[in-house]
């Protein structure tokens, strides 16, 4: 007979061969949340499983259906469905009425771009972009002026980002950040989409918003842009109607550090070491020495991108 581990219970029970890891909880008394009675109409009674998913069965066609709609990741169970073959260690992730009403709402969040609304591991490229020094620029400018030339840039760089197949995530003061699924097999291409999408976005501001701050305002407009592949936790935060997909972990924390190191350089476009790896050979690249950025301990190799390669 095969055993569970429960955490945060710090608990073991057995589970016999045909039962649900929800019937075995409640049978030894461990508490798990289960709204919907075990049905699979909801995710109340999920658990991750920390070790031994290989022991898991299978989803069912009701899991499978559920999980597919929430996109919940391959360690993410619901314990009414799951019936397991050797032993496991597992974490309850509903445990009060607070974390119901939370999981009530992920629902809101499954149907947009990036998915992932209960939470999962993925590989992104994280792009930043923002204005350079836009403070002085706004402070002489009315407000109504200031809003209406941050909105022509951010529709202006959102085009260019969808165009190129990544996503606007959030808009943050003058800078935005955008995500580049690059979750392998499918997405191996997303290093080059973002870093085409950034030469193209400082084309267009050179183009067209340039000429439109000197003309009306008499102000320069430069921005910075900065890239890094790597792996985020994308999921849903926030509550009722201001709940939205974001990225968050280490990988979000260098891309912006990245990006904010072009004011440092004297530089308009940087990416990190696992994005030139990826695209080296399509573009022109000036390396930097390594440097140790802001907010972080060990020394990073930045790369600009000049452009594309002539063939």
């Amino acid at each position: 007979m095969a055993m569970l581990e429960f955490l945060p219970d710090h608990r073991t029970c057995a589970i016999g061969a045909d039962e649900s890891i929800l019937s075995a909880a409640i049978r030894a008394g461990i508490p798990h949340t289960h709204v919907c009675e075990g049905r699979a109409r909801c995710s109340t009674c999920r658990v991750f499983i920390m070790e031994g998913s290989e022991h898991c069965v299978v989803r069912t066609a009701e899991e499978q259906a559920l999980a597919k709609r929430l996109a919940l990741g391959p360690q993410i169970r619901l314990a009414c469905q799951t019936r397991v073959t050797g032993d496991i260690k597992l974490r309850r992730l509903v445990l009060d009425d607070e974390d119901v009403q939370l999981i009530r709402q992920v629902g809101d969040c499954a149907s947009s771009p990036e998915g992932a609304s209960a939470g999962e591991e993925r590989r992104m490229v994280i792009l930043f972009a923002d204005i350079r020094d836009f403070s002085a620029l706004a402070e002489s400018l009315p407000p109504y002026d200031v809003i209406h030339l941050l909105n022509r840039f951010f529709y202006d760089m959102s085009g260019v980002i969808e165009r190129h197949g990544g996503t606007v995530n959030n808009f943050i003061g003058d800078g935005l950040m955008a995500l580049f699924d690059a979750q392998p097999p499918s997405n191996e291409d997303a290093s080059a989409r973002a870093v085409t999408a950034g030469l193209e976005m400082i084309e267009l501001v050179r183009a067209r918003l340039v000429p439109y701050v000197r003309m009306f305002y008499e102000k320069e407009l430069r921005i910075g842009i900065g890239a890094h592949l790597g792996d985020v936790v994308l999921g849903a935060v926030g509550v009722g109607p201001r709940r939205q997909i974001t990225a968050i972990g280490d990988a979000v924390n260098l891309a912006s550090r990245i990006e904010a190191t072009n004011k440092s350089f004297g530089t308009e476009f940087l990416v990190g070491g696992e994005v030139h790896q990826r695209v080296s050979e399509q573009f022109e690249m000036r390396a930097y020495n390594p440097i140790t950025l802001r907010g972080t301990s060990e020394q990073r190799s930045l790369y600009e991108v000049l452009g594309k390669k002539v063939r």
